[in-house]
């Protein structure tokens, strides 16, 4: 019988939005009376599930709502999901960075965990210091930490600010001697929330590797969570996949991706909400047809665009409008954008047409971004989401020459800007 490294039986979170308090005082005693009887909430029972894009009618809302699986020993599990769907809650349960609401976890080893850039640094510590407190508070002895010592500054490549408190650091070095201090002491079970955004592509690179090589090679349980498709399938065997807090599914990683791909609909358009904080705002972006149609589909031989509708709140000069297309694993495949522009206070449109219709049959995703002499005004990752299917034409062959390629491609597309 494998060995269990982690249970979860029915477990949920509620959270109360707004202020804390159910608004009168008697039912305040009730929910007290209650929870001193060990007894469950009773105001929780009317909470809804969490869907963040929805206004509710409930004060309460289920982050997680009756989770129960089991993870192996030396299983590495990928955990994904939409934003909101629940996966760093999940995570700070079993990090016991707090309770759960109903349900319990049980399993056995020490649980490492990096839920955010610098988890469990002190500011005022210094590298040295901060790796030896974080090794206390798993648990170890410090001549455990100093027999790892040398390899964690190693790994980090912090070894010039490793007597430097660790508030000057940059968010780089930060998640560097954080991650490295996760990963090499003695734990049992390594748990890693979308950290590895903030660090560069060769660290990253790096911290993929030793994941792996603590899974593989040491027989230890990593979860991870991420929305790079490709780096959970290349590090994952498992997965989980959470939808508005409940457990839609948990099977080998591949059906987990696929589940969570047909998750994503196709959107052919979407608004957002602009800030005045902002010097420029996106305002709507559009996959179109060339007849100027929104689709969310477009056939195989057919040439479409990209429209993006933004505002400038100030003059702006060099100012830039780019679009990338990623496939639905989140590899970047293609990047282009129009020349600098000078532009007034106003509203604009950007068209970008792809007219050589080398995109093949599958789902692909839209990024945006606004910027001003390589800063960024604006940036939206995944805008809209769309599908590129067969036809009823008879479709050339050199159609299907495009390659996923984890590259991204400076090819130009056909771009306009114009004031609206």
């Amino acid at each position: 019988m494998a060995n269990i490294a982690i249970k979860v039986e029915n477990l949920s979170k509620a959270y109360q939005l707004g202020q804390i308090g159910t608004g009168t005082i008697s039912r305040d005693l009730e929910r007290w009376y209650a929870r001193i009887r060990g007894k469950e909430d009773p105001f929780l029972r009317i909470g809804e599930t969490n869907d963040r894009s929805v206004r509710g009618t409930s004060d309460v809302v289920w982050s997680l709502k009756d989770i129960n699986f089991e993870i192996e020993q030396g299983d590495a599990v990928g955990i994904i999901g939409r934003n909101g769907a629940g996966k760093s809650t999940l995570l700070k349960i079993l990090s016991k960075v707090t309770a759960p609401t109903t349900g319990k976890i049980s399993g056995k080893g020490r649980i490492a965990s990096l839920l955010e850039v610098g988890t469990g640094f002190h500011p005022e510590l210094s590298g040295r210091e901060n790796i030896f407190l974080n090794g206390a508070i798993l648990g170890m002895r410090k001549k455990e930490i100093q027999r790892k010592l040398e390899e964690i500054v190693d790994f980090a490549g912090i070894e010039r600010y490793l007597d430097t408190p660790v508030k000057r650091y940059s968010s780089g070095m930060y998640v560097r001697l954080a991650f490295a201090v996760a990963a090499h002491l003695e734990s049992e079970i390594l748990i890693v929330d979308e950290v590895l955004a903030v660090g560069d592509a060769e660290f990253q690179k790096k911290c993929l590797g030793k994941m792996g090589e603590v899974s593989k090679g040491e027989g230890r349980t990593v979860l991870f969570v991420s929305h790079n498709m490709e780096s959970i399938k290349k590090l994952c065997n498992k997965g989980l996949l959470l939808n508005k807090g409940q457990l839609i599914k948990n099977d080998s990683i591949n059906y987990i991706i696929e589940e969570y791909i047909n998750l994503s609909t196709n959107t052919a358009s979407i608004r957002f909400a602009k800030s005045e904080n902002r010097e420029a705002n996106i305002l709507k972006v559009e996959l179109r047809n060339l007849d100027d149609e929104a689709k969310s589909e477009i056939s195989v031989y057919q040439k479409w665009k990209i429209y993006v509708q933004f505002e400038l709140t100030t003059a702006i000069e060099d100012f830039v409008c780019a679009i990338g297309v990623s496939n639905m694993l989140g590899a970047p495949l293609k990047t282009t954008w129009h020349e600098p522009l000078n532009l007034q206070v106003g509203t604009y449109a950007a068209e970008f047409i792809e007219d050589k219709t080398t995109f093949a049959i599958g789902l692909y995703g839209i990024a945006v971004g606004l910027s001003q002499k390589n800063t960024t005004l604006h940036y939206i990752e995944s805008a809209i989401n769309f599908e590129i299917v067969y036809g009823n034409e008879k479709v050339n062959n050199n159609v299907l020459r495009f390659t996923t390629d984890t590259g991204a491609i400076l090819d130009q597309m056909i771009s306009s800007v114009y004031k609206l």
